[in-house]
């Protein structure tokens, strides 16, 4: 497929040092007579392009089964996060035709429904993700140390919270009324997921809003505002409105995701993105006029304002790419670490056969790729469980020792682990360093690799087989990762429904019925009993 490249105001604009396109004084020419060119794509294509793609149907009914268990290991065992659940005072906990909160007894308003699936979904960070690249350079991005390089990072795709909350308040007032013809299915809701993802995954590939210090939540806010405009029966030209007010809106700055100020706001920021979209999408369907050059009106547009005057580059037309090559995280790990997890597995399996152990290895040589040099090669103590999940060397040395899999307490504060003083030891004993080939197949769009390999010398002078492992487990080119994904829903969906509850909603999900399935009724099983 031919790939193209879509500037804005394509003529007036020359090309900067960084790559992306510099924008010139006579941008935003149009007066603000018609709306930008990247607003108007992005509400054509949700608007009038058609899924027929069989691989986007599976991946998309995964991503929701992945999203909704990832709903409930959030609820079920963040305390946390069960904090943020739940009404606006004095709204009751329960209102007529509201949204059905999965894993909780509320049923709230589709604003805070949004917010609240939102938060269970990226709250501990196990949903999918896509990787995207970006531009970076050590004097923007102090937080890793980089050369200048093209960088690829990975953006957590959030946005069912707005769309399932959006979908099933419609649905219920619908059939409260016997409005059929206004009751949404889950096919509307996995067109949405789709395009949602799209829209967010393009915009990102090229794109680095952690450049300039912006959360990457910004594009679950776009995104989902553009699809919930739809499913609410917006007009284009109201959709139109929404989405520049997306863009608009002052955005969230990415200092609560890096040192010193990391905090839980990184762990609810997809649900405020959410309900921020669901209410803009709202607004605009209430009559709220647009902001036409949103993006590109000089000095006061989003661009010149936060986007340091370059414009967006989108190197493909919209479609069903994201969903198609979506990253599913089945472990606990920072996913540019899980290939590194798979490999040790296999070294501790080949230790105990041989019968030897941790204690008998002189040291650890990791070949891996750029970007988990820069972001999971932490050295010095590790002194949280974010800290710990983003440090291979911990990690493989905790694998080791143990023997197999990681658990998310593994992590904690209080794990036996963190205060084991042989994970320290071996530790020290690992080296990593960049391995280019790696590198660029992670950088390759059509591989998307995230290499590790680990070879270990004994102290007896002997080593072990290096073992090398390209594609993680969730990779769309492991055969296994649907069936993963399954799995791993399974596993959290029966934190709090009984087994033939699951049982049901996986078999609703590969039955030829689904598509035609009312929202509300998906919903309706993911309530558990009232205790």
């Amino acid at each position: 497929m031919k790939m193209t490249e879509l500037q804005t105001s394509a003529s007036a604009a020359t090309t900067s040092a960084g790559g992306l396109k510099k924008a010139t004084e006579s941008r935003g020419a149009n007066g603000g007579k018609q709306y930008d060119e990247v607003i108007t794509k992005t509400v054509d294509y949700v608007y009038d392009y058609e899924v027929n793609s069989p691989t986007a149907w599976n991946r998309a009914t995964s991503a929701l089964l992945d999203s909704m268990g990832a709903a409930f290991e959030s609820v079920s065992t963040s305390p946390e996060c069960a904090l943020f659940l739940g009404p606006t005072y004095p709204t009751p906990d329960i209102i007529e035709n509201g949204f059905k909160v999965p894993g909780t007894n509320y049923q709230l308003d589709m604003v805070k429904g949004a917010f609240d699936m939102g938060a269970m979904i990226q709250y501990m960070n196990h949903n999918d993700a896509f990787l995207g690249r970006e531009w970076g350079h050590p004097s923007s991005m102090h937080w890793i140390s980089l050369k200048s390089v093209l960088f690829t990072n990975y953006l957590c795709l959030d946005n069912l919270g707005a769309i399932l909350a959006t979908a099933d308040v419609l649905t219920r007032v619908a059939l409260s009324k016997s409005d059929e013809d206004h009751v949404l299915t889950m096919r509307h809701v996995l067109v949405a997921l789709i395009k949602a993802y799209e829209i967010q995954g393009c915009i990102q590939i090229k794109n680095a809003f952690n450049k300039i210090g912006l959360d990457e939540v910004i594009l679950v806010k776009v995104a989902s505002t553009a699809v919930v405009s739809e499913l609410m029966g917006l007009t284009k030209d109201q959709a139109k409105s929404a989405v520049s007010h997306a863009w608009v809106d002052g955005h969230p700055l990415r200092t609560y995701r890096q040192a010193p100020n990391v905090c839980s706001r990184k762990n609810w920021s997809a649900g405020d993105a959410c309900m921020r979209a669901v209410h803009l999408a709202l607004m605009a369907k209430k009559g709220m006029a647009g902001v036409k050059s949103a993006l590109d009106a000089p000095r006061s547009g989003f661009y010149d304002v936060l986007f340091q005057g370059n414009q967006f580059q989108l190197p493909r037309p919209f479609g069903t790419f994201v969903i198609e090559n979506v990253l599913f995280k089945i472990g606990n790990i920072e996913a540019h670490g899980v290939t590194a997890v798979e490999a040790a597995i296999t070294v501790a399996k080949e230790l105990k056969e041989k019968k030897l152990s941790a204690s008998d290895i002189q040291s650890i040589k990791i070949r891996t790729q750029e970007p988990a040099m820069a972001i999971m090669n932490k050295q010095g103590p590790l002194n949280s469980p974010s800290d710990r999940d983003h440090s291979i060397p911990y990690i493989v040395s905790m694998i080791l020792l143990k023997g197999s899999e990681l658990e998310s307490k593994d992590f904690n504060n209080d794990s036996t682990w963190t205060k084991d003083p042989r994970v320290e030891e071996l530790k020290d004993k690992i080296s990593m360093k960049e391995d280019a080939e790696f590198t660029k197949d992670y950088q390759n769009p059509e591989l998307r690799s995230m290499a590790n390999a680990i070879k270990v010398q004994m102290k007896d002078g002997s080593e072990l087989e290096e073992v090398a492992v390209y594609f993680p487990v969730g990779h769309a080119r492991r055969r296994e990762t649907l069936e993963e994904v399954e799995m791993k829903a399974r596993r959290n969906l029966g934190r709090r429904l009984n087994e033939e509850r699951v049982e049901e909603i996986v078999a609703k999900t590969k039955s030829m019925e689904f598509f035609g399935l009312p929202v509300s009724e998906f919903v309706d099983l993911f309530v558990p009993e009232k205790k």
